[in-house]
């Protein structure tokens, strides 16, 4: 046995029989959770996730149902930029989720943060425009921080 441990075929083998496996556990678990449909921008695909419902249904009877989907405010502009952070955010979900390692409520991540406001400002333009012409120097405004 100490010979084959030397070989470097023993652990070529080794290391595909653990990538084989490492695949099919994350090939299992996108179809299991539905993967496929996070790549859309349906914001049903939000509601996957049993935690993520009472924001669905927030949505759902918000004016912004008619302007919006979640991608819309939540992902930056950009193709690369888009799949990027939904990708970040769905491990971090995922990973939360199977370990049990997420604050219930959500919370927002500084970045996903920054992200949100840009898309608040960028939609409600003359809003913010008026806010910003009367708000006083030096203090900082943040839609989110209100508008939840």
């Amino acid at each position: 046995m100490k010979q084959n441990l030397r070989q470097p075929q023993f652990w070529l083998r080794l290391c595909a029989i653990f990538l084989g496996l490492a695949a099919g556990v994350g090939a299992y678990t996108f179809v299991y959770a539905k993967g496929g449909s996070y790549l859309t921008n349906d914001p049903a695909a939000c509601a996957n996730c049993h935690i993520m419902g009472e924001h669905y249904n927030g949505w759902l009877k918000s004016s912004h149902r008619s302007a919006a989907t979640c991608n819309d405010c939540h992902t930056p502009p950009g193709f690369v930029s888009k799949y990027f952070t939904k990708a970040e955010n769905g491990f971090r979900h995922s990973w939360g989720f199977t370990t049990g390692r997420f604050p219930d409520p959500l919370q927002i991540k500084p970045h996903n943060r920054k992200i949100t406001e840009q898309a608040c400002r960028k939609c409600h333009q003359q809003i913010v425009f008026a806010i910003d012409a009367i708000h006083k120097p030096g203090m900082e405004l943040s839609c989110v921080r209100c508008h939840r």
